[in-house]
């Protein structure tokens, strides 16, 4: 069972416009423009070593003096935005906050100046979610999301988490190995599908400690909270205001559990519940794609006939898509960049479109690539999809998200081996909610704990977050939100000592930039002026 990252909204130089312009009319030679994941590519496997502290204690970090100047596009970024309105720079941070005189990871940043500086507030933090995915890609290619009551009252500021993006980012695999891993369909047979996922755990734990065994046991959610705090403080902030989607939701959650004297305005949007087991939210997580995958299918048949592959029901529909990924395994497809779609790339490309809801970019891109698929034997644009799930630009250049999604996780929690009674309560679970995305499903697929061959083994654990003290925190929720079910917002919104639960009616993942006018209203009327929603209230427009 393959676990999707809790991530935010391709944003709109994305896949969405690579479905229009690159293939509307399947021009000869289109590739896909990996321009989602950013950040640094990894060409080879040479650690990059840290450089050595030149701190006396910690208070040095928290006095330091951000310099700001002008952005550049990274490797893998997409060339096409305009930098010019942005400010970069970085900060240093210590790579162990218990020995603040040692080594030091530079943690870059963006900021994209309040419009005025007259109703200028202070700062307001974001992270995308991933974990993995790039906060400075995120500011600089989802700006119109930010344009109107936030850009007037803050300072968008944006960030790559350490070991992540542009903030000395961890290395685990060279391209070609990354290839391998991603484009290779697990063997049929049970047994030796089993003995292929240890190895690949085993190879890709090995090659991360070789590559950047210096950072690894500094990674997670913690440190990134106590990057957060030294942020706050050089920004000139009292109080952090910041707003979180998707897995960047548990790094504010757990920043408010570390500081909740420092806690301002906190919008948790597509939220992950920190006390959650991990084997069952995964199963939920599944559950909520297929759910996507049957409104998907219905939509598609119903309103959107005349350029939809598939028929019948939405049932039928679904199903179809379905046993279309599974054909993959034994009869791959063709595309115009060579390579092949196969069931794991397929699969992929499918699950990315499930992150939309009606009428957005991603359905249509989805419609686009199961007809070229399904109808011309066309897998381009589908793998297009795929690639920009897996941060793969179309020089074949790997960014590092996928590598930080994996040592992240495994740095925020240490989830041991399932017992037999949670595997079948799983795999029953999975067999009647989700049957199609787990068509090949066994028990042994369930039973392997998560991390078992990470080199370091995190004290961290599932736990409910209270954040005493804290001021109130906006929790928002998307009632058929695939990648972070709903209720995980019901959940952490209970478990703080002071929140409030707003809810969004509707599909897709996380309500920020979604469209949805009474959400975005009400995250807009709490950051700019502490105004909270009413309890109870559910946004469906």
């Amino acid at each position: 069972m393959k676990t999707y990252g809790a991530r935010r909204r391709t944003h709109k130089a994305s896949i969405s416009v690579v479905a229009v312009s690159l293939c509307a009319g399947l021009l000869a030679g289109c590739t896909s423009t990996g321009v989602i994941s950013g950040g640094s590519s990894v060409g080879s496997s040479a650690a990059t070593p840290l450089p050595s502290g030149k701190y006396t204690a910690l208070d040095g970090f928290y006095s330091q003096q951000i310099t700001w100047g002008t952005c550049s596009a990274e490797s893998g970024g997409d060339s096409s935005i305009d930098l010019s309105p942005f400010q970069c720079g970085t900060i240093d941070v210590p790579l162990d906050y218990s020995k603040p005189t040692g080594k030091v990871v530079k943690v870059a940043m963006v900021k994209w100046p309040a419009a005025s500086a007259s109703g200028k507030q202070g700062s307001l933090l974001t992270n995308p979610g991933g974990p993995g995915a790039s906060g400075v890609d995120f500011v600089e290619g989802d700006r119109d999301k930010f344009d109107g009551a936030l850009h007037a009252h803050f300072d968008i500021i944006g960030f790559d988490p350490r070991g992540l993006g542009r903030s000395e980012p961890i290395k685990c695999l060279d391209d070609k190995a990354q290839d391998a891993l991603y484009e290779q369909d697990m063997p049929k047979e049970p047994a030796a599908r089993k003995a292929k996922t240890e190895k690949d755990s085993k190879d890709l734990a090995a090659a991360c400690e070789k590559n950047s065994g210096d950072l690894l046991p500094f990674l997670g959610s913690k440190y990134v909270a106590k990057d957060m705090d030294v942020m706050r403080q050089v920004l000139g902030d009292k109080k952090l205001n910041y707003l979180g989607i998707s897995y960047g939701t548990y790094i504010g959650s757990v920043y408010a559990e570390e500081f909740p004297d420092k806690v301002g305005r906190l919008v948790l949007d597509g939220a992950v519940d920190p006390n959650a087991d991990q084997l069952e939210a995964n199963v939920q997580q599944q559950i909520g794609f297929e759910k996507s995958l049957e409104k998907f299918a219905s939509d598609c048949v119903t309103n959107n006939a005349s350029e939809c592959p598939l028929s019948g029901d939405g049932p039928t529909a679904a199903k179809q898509i379905g046993t279309f990924i599974d054909g993959l395994r034994d009869h791959p497809l063709p595309t115009r960049s060579g390579r092949k779609l196969d069931q794991t790339l397929g699969g992929t490309g499918v699950i990315i479109g499930l992150y939309g809801d009606v009428g957005s970019d991603l359905w249509k891109y989805l419609r686009r690539g199961l007809t070229l698929a399904m109808k011309q034997g066309d897998g381009t644009l589908l793998l297009a999809g795929a690639d920009q799930y897996d941060g793969r630009d179309a020089s074949g250049h790997y960014s590092t998200e996928q590598d930080g999604l994996i040592a992240v996780r495994c740095a925020d929690f240490n989830t041991p081996a399932p017992s037999p009674d949670a595997v079948q309560k799983a795999y029953d679970e999975l067999k009647n909610g989700a049957p199609i995305l787990n068509s090949d499903l066994t028990k042994d697929d369930l039973a392997q704990p998560m991390c078992a061959d990470w080199p370091f083994q995190t004290p961290e654990k599932p736990h409910q977050i209270r954040a005493d003290g804290s001021d109130p925190i906006l929790v928002v929720g998307t009632t058929d939100d695939p990648a972070t079910p709903y209720q995980s917002a019901v959940n952490l919104a209970k478990g703080f000592a002071n929140a409030r639960l707003l809810t969004r009616v509707g599909t897709g993942h996380a309500a920020f930039g979604s469209g949805n006018a009474c959400t975005q209203a009400a995250m807009e009327a709490y950051l700019t002026a502490g105004t909270l929603p009413a309890e109870g209230t559910r946004c469906t427009s």
